[in-house]
């Protein structure tokens, strides 16, 4: 009896299902609404997003429908090499981290002038970290 090797998912899937969730999230739709109506339980939404379940092209696609996006942009920033880390993989992890979707939203809301002074702030607090 051979014994069964768990691997890490696959990085294609990883970015998709990132670019998934983070669609779902800007839209304001849960993981349960977005289950719904695909059909799905919750949990095989969240194991799409975390690209340790793999979707079917056809089930991609009504995910799109579902999500009022381009099929192709899950996709986008995939062109980059697997062993670089690509500014588009970055974006992905970052996504990824718990409370990035809040970061992003108080972020946008923000005047470009005190978008530059948090940027500047988050840089010397990352300076001083190291």
């Amino acid at each position: 009896m051979s014994s069964a090797r768990i691997s890490e998912p696959h990085r294609v899937d990883r970015h998709v299902g990132a670019l998934i969730r983070a669609k779902r999230k800007a839209m304001g739709v849960s993981q349960s609404e977005l289950a719904d109506a695909l059909g799905l339980t919750f949990q095989q939404v969240q194991k799409y997003e975390r690209g340790t379940n793999r979707i079917s092209s056809s089930k991609l696609y009504e995910i799109a429908q579902k999500l009022d996006t381009p099929l192709s942009s899950f996709f986008e920033g995939l062109d980059h090499p697997a062993d670089g880390e690509s500014a588009a993989g970055e974006l992905i992890d970052f996504l990824g981290e718990s409370g990035s979707h809040d970061l992003v939203t108080a972020f946008k809301a923000l005047k470009p002038q005190l978008r530059k002074r948090l940027v500047s702030l988050a840089r010397a607090m990352a300076e001083g970290d190291e």
